[in-house]
């Protein structure tokens, strides 16, 4: 079967990393055979310890791990070969420690931005299939610091590269796994382009409600 690169979305404690393990253990959903779990997390803690081992036990034994938190796309290049399935968990952790290590680099954002671009490339050039984990972090409110709203900017950024290459991306929700491009999904740069696809007219109640008493009722930000 071709090999496929699997996207697999959602917030915290989803259910995205157990759907990812599901697919990567399952012959049937296009994995199967020689497995390459990639963790991006470091032990800097006690908690993140206990996390990393409970992850570790949960794990197939016949699994191999490659533990890299930073230069993915080199340790994935020559690590590959040989292996039918590599499950990426997850890129959030990957850009969160490059802009730990780049922290007070101008140019950050842009040389996160390349290596993601260059990991595809890997992608590209081998015959696994991937399941790539990351985080929908956009959904929340503004991050308060700087370094904060650098880095859901970024993630975000790298999530639609990731989800406009997929094969297949899924959404996590509340344990609930959506599969976007079975329903429909496209990049929305796609949508101009295509003489099938376009903005539907709203139908419904006003999708915006004039202040009342000189007040927006909807909250700020409401438009």
């Amino acid at each position: 079967m071709p090999k496929q690169l699997i996207f697999v979305l959602g917030g915290a404690r989803s259910g995205k990393s157990t759907f990812a393990e599901q697919l990567a253990r399952n012959p049937s959903a296009d994995s199967g055979g020689r497995v390459l779990y990639v963790a991006t997390a470091e032990a800097l803690d006690e908690e993140m310890r206990h996390r990393i081992d409970v992850h570790r036990s949960l794990r197939p034994a016949s699994w191999d791990t490659l533990e890299e938190p930073l230069a993915l796309p080199t340790a994935l290049a020559s690590k590959l070969p040989g292996y039918n399935t590599c499950l990426l968990d997850c890129l959030t952790l990957w850009i969160s420690n490059q802009l730990l290590v780049r922290e007070g680099d101008p140019n950050s954002e842009h040389d996160i931005l390349a290596a993601a671009g260059e990991l595809l490339e890997v992608y590209e050039q081998t015959s696994a299939t991937w399941i790539v984990v990351s985080n929908e972090v956009g959904l929340s409110v503004v991050p308060a610091s700087p370094l904060g709203r650098t880095f859901r900017d970024v993630q975000g950024r790298v999530n639609q590269m990731f989800a406009a290459r997929a094969d297949r991306a899924y959404l996590l929700v509340a344990g609930l796994a959506m599969d976007l491009k079975a329903l429909g999904a496209v990049p929305f740069t796609d949508l101009e382009s295509s003489p099938h696809l376009g903005m539907r007219p709203h139908v419904g109640p006003p999708m915006y409600s004039p202040p009342v008493g000189g007040r927006n009722m909807g909250g700020e930000g409401t438009i």
